[in-house]
């Protein structure tokens, strides 16, 4: 896979950048839509298919790009097809600020050293060429305006923009609702991009509503005792930090 085309994921983390703060509207779900990118871009790259609701590897074959194909070798050693909500909703630690890196490298943003309350050093990105953004954008625009059927990279990509959050974001307050519908619409046009985003959203409200484990066997809940909770599914453990740990901004 060549350098001349931007990728899936990178073009969302693209729409999700704050041209303003430098930093990701909706962090938490952006994770596991850049999860569910990689899965498009694979697909697109014609490395993996839908199964049903599972991903199935057709070829191992590298596509040159190191954070897809370390996604794509981890599909492999699955060795059977995956479900969809079940890759998206794996571990998934790090995976913006792995891109937020990798955009970095190939100088479609940059880094901007900042502190916190004046004490706890951040990191916030800004784009080195807005053209980029902007032509994204006009991508969505377009499709939104025209009604169109879109190409299936941008289907895919206003899907998982919709799946995210992203539609209050580049589309906000009343006069964006009907953009925000007709982006939520585009969903139908490209069967992979409705099938990852589909996948997205039901990981999201999975966390949102898990169910309790029932007491062990011979031990019964104290009277008016508080059930432990549950971890989110879905939403990566954060590792504890130090006092003066760098913080990425969201």
């Amino acid at each position: 896979m060549g350098r001349s085309r931007r990728t899936i994921p990178e073009e969302l983390l693209l729409l999700a950048l704050d041209p303003t703060t430098g930093t990701t509207a909706q962090p938490q779900s952006l994770d596991l839509g850049l999860a569910g990118a990689q899965l498009v871009e694979l697909a697109l790259a014609g490395r993996i298919a839908p199964d049903g609701d599972r991903i199935a590897v057709v070829s191992p074959r590298p596509t040159g790009d190191p954070t897809l194909d370390c996604a794509l070798e981890l599909l492999r050693r699955r060795g059977a097809p995956v479900r969809a909500v079940h890759w998206i909703g794996g571990p998934r630690l790090g995976l913006r600020q792995t891109y937020l890196s990798h955009l970095e490298r190939c100088g479609m943003v940059h880094a901007v050293a900042g502190q916190m309350c004046g004490v706890l050093p951040t990191t916030r990105y800004q784009a080195t060429d807005t053209d980029i953004s902007r032509e994204i954008r006009a991508r969505l625009d377009s499709a939104i305006r025209t009604g169109v059927p879109p190409d299936p990279r941008t289907a895919a990509l206003a899907a998982l923009a919709h799946a995210v959050g992203l539609g209050k974001h580049l589309y906000p307050g009343n006069e964006g609702r009907s953009s925000r519908s007709r982006l939520r619409d585009l969903i139908r046009h490209d069967p992979m991009g409705g099938l990852v985003a589909h996948a997205v959203m039901d990981v999201q409200n999975g966390a949102a509503a898990q169910p309790r484990r029932p007491a062990p066997a011979g031990r019964q809940a104290a009277p008016g005792a508080r059930p432990a909770p549950e971890p989110a599914r879905g939403v990566p453990v954060q590792p504890r930090r130090g006092p003066m740990a760098r913080v990425v901004a969201h």
